[in-house]
């Protein structure tokens, strides 16, 4: 009966630490970076219009992408933008710190 009862605590501990550990990763590898995703946004962060569900739900899914967007010379201003920072954090996903 011991044996049985450490068996099932292995199993839910190995469980426990894939969901915390690879469960992000594993979410992370399938979203694609793609800066049109965040097409719904447009209106938000170029003015002072508030951000959509649909915006805010693809700033969640492209979150893991936006150091990539803040690197590129073609997206910094927009991606920088104080605007931008306002609408992620109205959608609350707030930009992520991204190393140089």
């Amino acid at each position: 009966m011991k044996s049985v009862c450490y068996y099932t605590v292995a199993i839910l501990c190995v469980v426990a630490f894939v969901l915390v550990f690879g469960g992000s990763q594993l979410c992370t590898a399938a979203v694609t970076c793609s800066p049109l995703e965040l097409a719904p946004c447009a209106t938000a962060i170029t003015s002072s219009s508030p951000p959509s569900a649909i915006c805010c739900g693809k700033l969640k899914e492209q979150r893991p992408c936006l150091c990539k967007y803040v690197k590129d010379p073609n997206l910094q201003k927009l991606v920088n933008s104080p605007n931008a920072k306002k609408v992620a954090s109205t959608c609350g996903s707030p930009f992520p710190s991204c190393s140089s």
